[in-house]
């Protein structure tokens, strides 16, 4: 059991990012609960039974700085430091093609999955670097994307590839500080982003395709392995997928 950890999870309404905060919250962590939606988070915490006391839900922005900002310090008012960020909250915009993407949907994606990544780790580096003990840990929500994209995600894929850069670089600038940083990757876990997956969605060939997707539960589980390291041990990337869909292999 965490011995009175304190754990920032963005995107905690719904799907990774809530089975992420019950993993933490089940094993004693406090918890700041950040999302856009107030009841989702709220719903988040009432699901952790017994330990929704040591949730607290912040309802912000991760693409702006100082909603970013009044979440750390929300934080560190109530718990008094910080050991884990799990950087989750993303978003997308559907587009068959990359020239019908505008720049407004555009610069909307880069400003969640990319900027908030840093905006994030920024604050958490300020506090981690300053506390005592000195150090933690931040985890980014990579994804598959990271690495190849889907048809039509230009957008996503181009900030889930910038993802990969901010957690090598926040690694390698975390060391003077006792900060570990890791990326975790996530093919097809059954959210409701994932659910359309069952009727098909596009592949690189152009056919219509049902994919696999596996229980969301076993993503929190790994965030909670690498969250509870000590900081001299590191998981820089991991990849957890369904077993069976078309990653591996030329698709």
């Amino acid at each position: 059991m965490a011995d009175n950890k304190v754990a920032v999870i963005t995107g905690a309404g719904s799907g990774v990012g809530r089975s992420a905060a019950l993993a933490l919250l089940g094993d004693g962590y406090k918890v700041t609960l950040v999302g856009r939606r107030l009841e989702a988070l709220e719903e988040t915490a009432s699901l952790a039974g017994e330990n929704s006391g040591n949730a607290l839900p912040v309802s912000a922005d991760a693409g702006k700085a100082d909603s970013v900002a009044d979440v750390f310090k929300k934080t560190m008012d109530t718990f008094g430091r910080l050991d884990v960020l799990f950087n989750n909250a993303g978003t997308n915009t559907p587009a068959p093609s990359l020239e019908e993407i505008t720049p407004e949907k555009w610069q909307m994606v880069v400003d969640i999955n990319l900027t908030g990544t840093f905006l994030c780790t920024r604050e958490a580096m300020l506090i981690m670097k300053d506390q005592d003990p000195m150090g933690g840990r931040i985890i980014n929500n990579g994804s598959i994307s990271a690495y190849v994209p889907r048809p039509g995600s230009a957008a996503y894929t181009a900030t889930k590839h910038g993802v990969t850069g901010m957690t090598r670089s926040t690694a390698l600038d975390g060391r003077k500080y006792n900060i570990a940083c890791s990326q975790i990757d996530i093919g097809n876990a059954a959210t409701p982003m994932t659910a359309r997956m069952a009727g098909g969605v596009p592949q690189a060939n152009g056919e219509m395709v049902p994919e696999p997707t596996f229980d969301v539960s076993y993503v929190g589980e790994q965030i909670l392995f690498i969250a509870n390291l000590p900081l001299d041990t590191n998981v820089q990337f991991m990849t957890i997928m369904a077993t069976k869909m078309p990653y591996i292999g030329r698709g």
